[in-house]
């Protein structure tokens, strides 16, 4: 077996375009090693994908993120948790989908080292299970705040069956308290921005 077929295996999920990464890991009583990007491997996935912006969020438990989208300029994001742990969510937005509206969420931690690709077009949150929670993701397109909306991260419409903690409701920001269902969201335009 090659080393671009050792080290990460890529599994899509259900809704075109989603997947999980798993990255070799290679551990023993020092520590770890894994490589966390490879523009090789992504590229035999069909993905050519340009990062220009890393993001570093901390977070406590009970806090939830999102669902943050950009309409133009739509972001595709490499997320992975580098201490805690999250249940990560991404809900397809692209305008004209066949599974527009559906939402996919994947459990993310340091221990399980698993990586989630979401492509432009998805709106993207998390919710944080563990006492404190970092995530890192890269972006294949800038931070657009003229662009941005948010999906109302309770609209039944979504049915995201959110881990919620002893049924506690999360720790949102004010614009997260504010974001619109499903109904009202206006959709991504795939094409305005890097791929």
């Amino acid at each position: 077996m090659s080393h671009l077929e050792e080290s990460m295996k890529f599994t899509p999920l259900d809704l075109t375009g989603l997947l999980i990464i798993e990255p070799q890991v290679f551990e023993d009583v020092r520590g770890f090693f894994m490589e966390s990007w490879r523009a090789d491997q992504f590229a035999q996935q069909g993905l050519n994908v340009a990062f220009v912006q890393d993001n570093h969020s901390r977070s406590q438990r009970g806090v939830l993120r999102g669902l943050h989208y950009q309409v133009q300029r739509p972001q595709g994001k490499l997320v992975r948790v580098v201490q805690g742990e999250v249940y990560d969510v991404a809900v397809d937005l692209r305008a004209g989908s066949p599974t527009y509206g559906q939402a996919r969420g994947v459990l993310l931690s340091s221990s399980n080292r698993r990586m989630f690709w979401i492509p432009p077009g998805f709106a993207h949150g998390f919710y944080v299970l563990s006492e404190t929670a970092e995530s890192l993701y890269k972006c294949s397109d800038y931070y657009a705040p003229e662009h941005e909306r948010c999906l109302l991260w309770s609209d039944p419409a979504l049915a995201i069956d959110w881990p919620l903690l002893e049924g506690r409701l999360p720790l949102l920001s004010e614009k997260d308290r504010k974001g619109l269902p499903l109904a009202l969201a206006e959709p991504c335009r795939i094409g305005e921005g890097r791929v």
